[in-house]
């Protein structure tokens, strides 16, 4: 099932649908019933399969159906082609995060065969690597529409060990309109290149500040919360001031701390600091920052639900934080209990000739197996 999967082009710029009408013809052969959300041109969708029992409670194994580019990267074999080499399964998407969802599609024989008396739900999403965008419709549609599941498990890849806390993160866009002049009128303009520079600096003493203001304790790799400013485009030629300049920027925050907060005194010192200058010379100048997609973080739960079934099918005792967000939040903010836990190593996502071991594969299917027998029990 996993080069099945793979074999799908499903860059998130592109369609899913033709994996999602694979997965759909699959589930139904076996007569699970499914159910579609998707975006409003129909190009790409949720799906939403229940196994077992249509009662509350249960449990939600979710996973994200799109993966990054791979342009520009250096492969030694076809990315959408799985190549098993070495104990090892290589192909974009084989450890973020296409080798849980096909672990449990392939046990789906193995589930029906059981009398289940809890439903254990697939949840498949659409353009997670770009905002946690799809998965929202099929929440929502969850949340109106569906029996609740008591438990949501992500199998994003940690190895198989359990993940009860990441980070939130939002991402911004930031436009500054100046006024373009001839370079040697600097009077006669607003350079918004100059504006932008301000402004990303001070969102380099705001990561400053946070990095100062650590939590050691807090289990994350870095202990504060983080800020990166990723792309940035302005002006048109070297002797023309700058009328427009735009750059994207984030923050990845620690459970706690105030994205509103962190937006809210970026601009005040857009409008108080910054603007002011620019409109000296460009009294039609803008400053306009949109929020371009945001993910809450994932707080772990005092004796959460989720967790507490992950430590008893695993025999672990120690879960951990992580930095990289998921869909965890979005799931928790309605309030069913979210974990972390699946095959392959974040290391290897987003990588060239990204790979899971194959050791990891057998690790998840044994423990779905034990999953299901969990669901079959009272």
């Amino acid at each position: 099932m996993i080069d099945r999967l793979i074999a799908f082009d499903t860059t998130s710029a592109l369609s899913n649908i033709a994996l999602i009408d694979f997965v759909d013809d699959y589930l139904q052969g076996y007569g699970v019933t499914t159910r579609r959300t998707g975006n409003e041109d129909g190009s790409k969708a949720n799906l939403f399969a229940t196994i077992g029992p249509d009662i509350e409670g249960g449990v939600v194994l979710s996973g994200h159906t799109d993966v990054v580019p791979v342009a520009g990267q250096d492969w030694v074999s076809d990315p959408f082609t799985v190549v098993e080499k070495d104990g090892r399964l290589y192909g974009r998407g084989t450890s973020d995060m296409k080798s849980f969802s096909a672990a449990a599609l392939a046990l789906v024989p193995s589930f029906l065969a059981r009398p289940l008396k809890k439903p254990i739900h697939l949840a498949l999403s659409y353009d997670e690597e770009v905002g946690c965008l799809g998965v929202r419709s099929l929440i929502a549609d969850l949340k109106a529409n569906l029996p609740r599941p008591a438990m949501v498990i992500i199998g994003e890849p940690t190895s198989m060990r359990i993940v009860n806390g990441h980070k939130g993160i939002a991402v911004y866009e930031t436009r500054v309109t100046g006024q373009a002049a001839h370079s040697s009128q600097p009077h006669r303009g607003g350079n918004a290149i100059f504006a932008a520079s301000m402004l990303i600096d001070f969102i380099r003493k705001m990561a400053e500040a946070k990095r100062a203001n650590a939590v050691p304790d807090s289990g994350y790799e870095p202990p504060y919360t983080t800020f990166n400013v990723g792309v940035i485009n302005g002006g048109t030629a070297q002797n023309i001031i700058a009328q427009d300049c735009n750059f994207f920027w984030e923050h990845r925050t620690l459970p706690g701390d105030d994205p509103a907060s962190i937006l809210a005194g970026y601009e005040t010192y857009a409008a108080e600091t910054v603007l002011p200058k620019l409109r000296e010379f460009a009294p039609d100048a803008q400053i306009v920052t949109a929020l371009h997609s945001s993910v809450p973080a994932l707080t772990p739960e005092d004796d959460g639900a989720a967790e507490q079934l992950v430590r008893l099918l695993t025999g672990l005792n120690a879960s951990e934080v992580v930095s990289f967000a998921t869909e965890g939040g979005l799931f928790q903010e309605i309030g069913i209990s979210t974990v972390m836990c699946g095959p392959g190593s974040i290391d290897q996502a987003h990588q060239p000739n990204e790979f899971i071991d194959i050791a990891q594969v057998e690790h998840c299917e044994a423990f779905l197996n034990k999953l299901a027998d969990w669901a079959a029990g009272d």
